[in-house]
């Protein structure tokens, strides 16, 4: 970990309007992930853990406060400046693998490079390579459909990192797996974290996950209440 802050957010809040009902989910969270970190959030279901995610990647905007993305105020900008930012700059993992079942991995995990202009043979290869690095290089020509849940996760990293983003944000990335799989999956992030030098900021309710992160975060009715840093 450097001093370089890759994504922060300051005063960041996000109401729903529910009929006359107004609820707020975040009341003012302040964060900052550096360069190579691996920050854990961890929290009771409805504490905002999920909402602040998808703020911090720009799928959803905030009622008040700025997100900002390798030095960019992402809600000031356009949306199609923030996909490509976000094609560029972020990874996403979800509990779900979100793979498309009609294409084959070697297709899925190439899909980002092709979306920022990447020729389809330089895409290929470097999906190819990656997928190899993730111990799928077997199984390029497969369909989500022919793997298991554990080849689909890790394929599902392998396109969070095709274009080699400066953060990945992982929504219960082990929340359907087995504990072996699940096992082979963290060693999977921390070795990416430390050869790569991407961070990692995960949502989870796994604590042997969140104990394996640099930094555990704990919301509580949408604010960031405590943080454990490993030494």
């Amino acid at each position: 970990m450097n001093d370089e802050i890759i994504l922060q957010c300051q005063g960041l809040t996000k109401r729903y309007q529910q009929g006359e009902l107004d609820v707020q989910v975040l009341k003012g969270v302040d964060l900052q992930i550096h360069a190579g970190s691996r920050v854990a959030i961890m929290g009771a279901s409805g504490s905002g853990k999920s909402t602040l995610l998808h703020l911090l990647g720009g799928l959803e905007k905030p009622s008040s406060g700025e997100v900002i993305l390798d030095q960019v105020a992402i809600n000031k900008i356009s949306s199609s400046k923030l996909a490509k930012l976000r094609n560029r700059s972020l990874g996403f993992i979800y509990q779900f693998h979100h793979l498309l079942g009609e294409f084959s991995l070697l297709e899925n995990v190439a899909m980002p490079l092709l979306i920022g202009d990447k020729s389809i043979k330089e895409a290929q290869h470097l999906a190819t390579e990656l997928l190899d690095r993730v111990g799928l290089g077997h199984r390029v020509k497969h369909k989500p459909g022919e793997l298991s849940g554990g080849e689909r996760q890790r394929a599902a990293i392998a396109r969070a990192l095709i274009n080699k983003p400066k953060c990945v944000l992982a929504d219960e990335p082990t929340g359907n797996l087995d504990s072996k799989t699940a096992e082979n999956i963290y060693q999977l992030m921390q070795e990416l974290n430390q050869e790569l030098h991407v961070s990692f900021l995960i949502v989870t309710h796994d604590a042997d996950l969140a104990n394996r992160m640099d930094t555990v975060l704990h919301m509580e009715d949408g604010l960031i209440v405590d943080a454990l840093t490993e030494e």
